[in-house]
C-alpha cells in the first residue's frame, strides 16, 4: 500500500489533512467535535507544534501547522490515534477511523502562508449545498457553469462567519479567543498596523474570494502536488524528499516540475494579451487554458 511522502523540516510549515475511512464521518455530534479540538489544543504543549489555522468538517479536517522541531509525524500520530480511541470507545466501535495516514504538504511560508490559511478556512463552504462541489467547479472552469448568485454568495459568507469548528471566527475576533491558536503571524500578512485593521484586512482577503468567484481556483492549485511553493522552495524540498517510488509514488512528482513561464508566454501569444490582464478574470478561457496546460502537460503544481 502506498504511503504518503514525509518531508520533515525543523521550523517548517505544513498543510495537513486527514479524511475518514471510506469518506465516513469522523464526528457524530458536538461532543465529538469538542473532544477533537481538546486534543488539537494539546499539541503545542505536548509536541511544541504551533497551530496557525484549522477547519474540522464532518468527514475530514484541515490544519496549518508549524513544527519548530521536525516532529510532525509524532504529533499527528498522537492526534489521530488518541481521537480514534475516544471515538471508538464512545460507540463501542472497533477498527480504523481515518483513511490511512494523514497527508502533509510543506508550505513556503514566505510566499503562500496567507493563501493556504484562506484555503483551510474556505473548506467550510466547499460543499454541494454551497455550490462549490468539485463537479460544479469543474463545469465553471470549462465555461459551462453559472456564476454564483448574490443569495448564494451571502449564504456562503453567513456560513463561514458562523461556523464554530474552524479558526476563522478567532481570526476575526469573534467569540472566545483561543490561547493555543497562533493568528497573528498569518493575519499580519493581510495588512494593517493595529490588530483590528489586520482582522478587517484578513476578512476582506478571505471573503473577496467568495464574492469575486475566485475561491474555486484555490482548490486546484493546493490539491495537486506535494509541495506548496515556488521553484526555489520546491528545489529545497526535493533535497529533503527521500523514498521509494513504488512505496511512495509522490517522489515522482519532483521529477515532473517545469517552469510555468514558457506556458504562460505561449498562451499570451495565442490570446494576444498579457497574462497579468486576464489571469484573475473569472471564466477567462486563456487563464483556464494556461492552468490546464501547466497541470496536464507541464508538470506544474
Amino acid at each position: 500500500m502506498a504511503r504518503p511522502l514525509r518531508i520533515a523540516v525543523a521550523g517548517g510549515f505544513y498543510h495537513v489533512m486527514a479524511r475518514g475511512i471510506e469518506r465516513r464521518s469522523i464526528v457524530g455530534d458536538d461532543r465529538d467535535r469538542i473532544a477533537f479540538l481538546e486534543r488539537l489544543r494539546a499539541l503545542p504543549q505536548r509536541f511544541g507544534v504551533r497551530i496557525h489555522a484549522y477547519a474540522l468538517m464532518n468527514n475530514h479536517y484541515h490544519l496549518l501547522l508549524e513544527t519548530p522541531a521536525a516532529n510532525l509525524s509524532q504529533a499527528m500520530q498522537w492526534l489521530n490515534v488518541s481521537y480514534s480511541v475516544w471515538f471508538n470507545r464512545r460507540r463501542g466501535r472497533v477498527g480504523p477511523l481515518f483513511a490511512g495516514r494523514f497527508r502533509a504538504k510543506p508550505v513556503d511560508a514566505d510566499a503562500h502562508l496567507l493563501e493556504v490559511s484562506r484555503y483551510v478556512h474556505l473548506n467550510v463552504v466547499r460543499t454541494q449545498a454551497h455550490g462549490l462541489a468539485k463537479t460544479v467547479q469543474a463545469s465553471r472552469r470549462l465555461g459551462i457553469g453559472a456564476a454564483p448568485t448574490t443569495a448564494q454568495v451571502n449564504d456562503r459568507l453567513r456560513t463561514l462567519r458562523q461556523y464554530r469548528w474552524s479558526s476563522y471566527r478567532p481570526y476575526l475576533g469573534l467569540g472566545r479567543a483561543c490561547d493555543w491558536l497562533q493568528c497573528q503571524r498569518v493575519r499580519a500578512l493581510a495588512g494593517g498596523r493595529t490588530r483590528e485593521q489586520q482582522r478587517e484586512s484578513y476578512r476582506k482577503f478571505v471573503e473577496e474570494a467568495i464574492r469575486e468567484g475566485t475561491a474555486e481556483d484555490q482548490w486546484q492549485r493546493f490539491e495537486r502536488g506535494v509541495v506548496i511553493g515556488g521553484a526555489a522552495f520546491v528545489k529545497r524540498m526535493r533535497a529533503l524528499a527521500h523514498g521509494q517510488p513504488l512505496e511512495q509514488p509522490e517522489v515522482k512528482w519532483f521529477g515532473g516540475q517545469r517552469d510555468f513561464a514558457g506556458i504562460r508566454r505561449a498562451v499570451e501569444r495565442v490570446k494576444g494579451e498579457r497574462w497579468e490582464r486576464f489571469a484573475n478574470r473569472y471564466g477567462d478561457w486563456g487563464r483556464d487554458l494556461g492552468l490546464w496546460l501547466g497541470r496536464t502537460k507541464g508538470g506544474c503544481r
